[in-house]
């Protein structure tokens, strides 16, 4: 159940990848800050959702996989991501986005968990 879940994760991340990468230089700067705001979202729901940090990390490879395809000139000289600074953002902003997501992703306490609070010494119950 795990190994197909990373799999629709890797999937999910292989989308957010594409459309990330079409929409940040169609609406530049707002969408650029949306691709990124999408793939933040992705890698850090797939580690809550997953409750592991490989969650997040199926996601990001996914992402990475569309993306780093993507900047691949073809012969005819077609290429999706233009040499200027808003795809370098993408690039390297994603990165750093799907680190800090497979970095922090909480893998062994419970999703919002608040610890119980400790009796005071002296203290009458």
């Amino acid at each position: 159940m795990r190994i197909a879940a990373y799999g629709g994760l890797g999937a999910l991340g292989l989308l957010v990848g594409v459309a990330g990468a079409l929409v940040q230089a169609g609406w530049f700067p707002w969408g650029l800050l949306l691709a990124l705001a999408a793939a933040g979202g992705l890698f850090w729901g797939a580690a809550l959702a997953t409750r592991s940090r490989m969650g997040a990390a199926a996601a990001a490879g996914g992402w990475a996989v569309a993306v780093l395809l993507l900047t691949i000139t073809r012969p005819q000289g077609d290429f999706v991501f233009a040499a200027d600074a808003g795809s370098y953002l993408f690039l390297l902003g994603g990165m750093a986005i799907a680190v800090v997501c497979s970095t922090v992703a909480p893998s062994e306490r419970p999703l919002f968990a608040v610890p119980e609070p400790r009796p005071r010494p002296g203290a009458r119950s």
